[in-house]
């Protein structure tokens, strides 16, 4: 059976943990102050679209696939992002709460996260090359076997990792966000 497909539509305000999102394919539609939170989104597709104002922490998102997805100003605690379909999978963060959510293993080249808080978000053995992280509090977020290849760290702060433990090559850091490389040493820079 074929899933019903909506293009270019806007939906304002709507609480899918009282009735869930239909299953089907959404492109180029916005979601704004919409309530997904402990939700089910599993097996939809959503391509191209907008999620802004939302609240989405612990939605439930088997097989969900994420095409150039942005999503802003949404909170998204506790987001298991490796359960997406991992195809061509490509979002966008701004201004989002992300904390506690996970991404492990996954390949997010060149994705950005804008002025977000990504509080012990563990992003192990994911592939962050490229990737641009601009004024982000990364409080205790996890990282080991990430691929950190051209990542940018410059403005984003509170970062603790092993740079033993992860893949870095033109990665870029500030001279004060470069601390956090140190933790491990146990050392005193005065």
């Amino acid at each position: 059976m074929e899933q019903p497909y909506t293009s270019e539509t806007s939906f304002e305000k709507c609480n899918y943990t009282v009735k869930p999102l239909d299953k089907g394919e959404y492109e180029k539609c916005t979601f704004a102050h919409c309530n997904f939170s402990t939700g089910n989104i599993s097996d939809i597709v959503f391509i191209d679209c907008v999620f802004d104002t939302c609240e989405m922490s612990n939605a439930k998102m088997d097989n969900t696939n994420f095409r150039d997805a942005s999503f802003k100003n949404c909170k998204m605690l506790g987001m298991h992002f490796e359960n997406c379909n991992q195809f061509v999978l490509s979002v966008a963060f701004d201004n989002c709460e992300l904390d506690h959510s996970s991404f492990f293993k996954v390949k997010l080249k060149k994705t950005n996260f804008l002025n977000s808080r990504l509080h012990e978000v563990d992003f192990t053995e994911c592939d962050l090359t490229g990737a641009l992280f601009e004024n982000c509090d990364m409080q205790r977020a996890c990282f080991s076997k990430t691929n950190l290849e051209k990542t940018d760290f410059r403005t984003s702060y509170n970062y603790s990792f092993d740079p033993e433990l992860n893949r870095l090559k033109k990665t870029l850091f500030s001279a004060s966000g470069a601390l956090g490389l140190l933790e491990k040493y146990d050392i005193i820079i005065k």
